[in-house]
């Protein structure tokens, strides 16, 4: 098929597929965006993993979330539920199918989709059969210094879509927004002080900024402007949280594992401002509008820091080596930049980020 072909189609039931974290499935909102607004009147379904459900549930483009759940433990009801759920994927009768990443899983739900129109982003390994699913394979360019919502964006390329918008964009629901009131108020929150958003943990931890650290560019924060500091999280991470706070001179509230992940948006858009590793939840304060200060490791900010200078910022140490886009020190799972990174590294730009981008003055 080509560009000029899939111009001339029109697609009545789309199934977008991305089956990647929760941070990918912001990522994707701008293609999510895209085809609304170059197919307004079809029915889009955007397939995600069960974890990151509402973040589509509360997307406006879309038309219908369908969540991959995790299987259960008990073979009978593998079967049992797996069967209803591709009986739903099949009512919908879709005619076009795209499914962003190079996994098996998304082939397999866009190959059951019963679309015509299959396209999916070429995998080098999947010449045996996954490629084999789809209709029209796309290789992008070289993406390694491409903003990451761009490598979704790529693959609607063979629908020639006019593209307005490429920055993930969140808007909270008014039940979002009251959920996150009530529970501001519940643990006490004191609202006479702007909200500062502190998320120290990832899925990944190469990832992750020292504990004392942590505790340190708190207690900074918090005695030299007139912010109260909030910790989130998942609710795994709770108890680390906890560690984070027992280091603390000063007191920080601990909201992790005390939200949905539609909530956490709905706390992000409280916030002046939000500080993290590189993590979904710096994607996701950035999509509700706030500023945002990422502190990065071997991670690449080209592809995965949020856009717009004017309201975000990145830190990272000082090393011929950052970024070595490895998960860790030689794939060690240790991140020697972000071990040695101090919060005197920072301190000079997270000052500025504060009182430039966030406005507060330092009291």
């Amino acid at each position: 098929m080509t560009r000029k072909s899939a111009l001339l189609l029109s697609y009545n039931r789309i199934l977008l597929i991305q089956l990647g974290d929760i941070g990918d499935v912001i990522l994707t909102l701008p293609a999510v965006r895209a085809l609304r607004e170059n197919f307004p009147q079809s029915i889009l379904v955007v397939c995600v993993r069960e974890k990151a459900k509402e973040i589509i549930e509360d997307c406006p483009w879309a038309s219908e979330v369908m969540a991959v759940r995790k299987e259960q433990k008990r073979l009978k009801s593998v079967i049992l539920d797996q069967a209803l759920w591709i009986r739903e994927l099949r009512a919908h009768r879709f005619d076009l199918a795209i499914d962003l990443r190079t996994g098996t899983r998304g082939a397999i739900i866009a190959g059951l989709s019963g679309a015509g129109t299959r396209i999916g982003r070429f995998a080098a390994d999947g010449r045996l059969w996954r490629n084999r699913v789809f209709t029209q394979l796309v290789t992008p360019p070289d993406e390694a210094f491409q903003y990451a919502a761009e490598h979704n964006l790529n693959i609607l390329f063979p629908l020639g879509l006019k593209i307005r918008d490429r920055v993930p964009q969140i808007t909270i629901p008014w039940h979002r927004k009251q959920a996150a009131g009530r529970l501001l108020s519940s643990e006490k929150i004191p609202t006479n002080r702007p909200l500062l958003a502190f998320h120290p943990f990832s899925l990944w931890k190469y990832k992750e900024w020292q504990v004392n650290s942590c505790a340190e560019l708190i207690d900074d924060v918090q005695l030299r402007y007139d912010v109260t500091v909030v910790i989130t999280g998942s609710s795994e991470e709770r108890s680390r949280a906890e560690q984070v706070m027992a280091r603390c001179r000063t007191k920080p509230f601990n909201l992790a594992g005390k939200t949905s992940i539609g909530e956490l948006a709905a706390i992000f858009a409280a916030c002046y401002g939000f500080i993290g590793v590189d993590t979904a939840a710096l994607h996701l304060a950035a999509a509700v509008g706030i500023p945002t200060l990422g502190i990065f490791g071997p991670s690449p900010a080209v592809c995965w820091a949020p856009r717009g200078s004017r309201r975000h910022t990145v830190v990272s140490k000082k090393m011929s080596c950052v970024p070595c886009r490895h998960k860790g020190c030689h794939n060690s799972e240790i991140s020697q930049c972000l071990n040695e990174l101090t919060l005197a590294d920072i301190h000079e730009e997270l000052c500025r980020f504060i009182e430039l981008k966030v406005k507060i003055a330092s009291v």
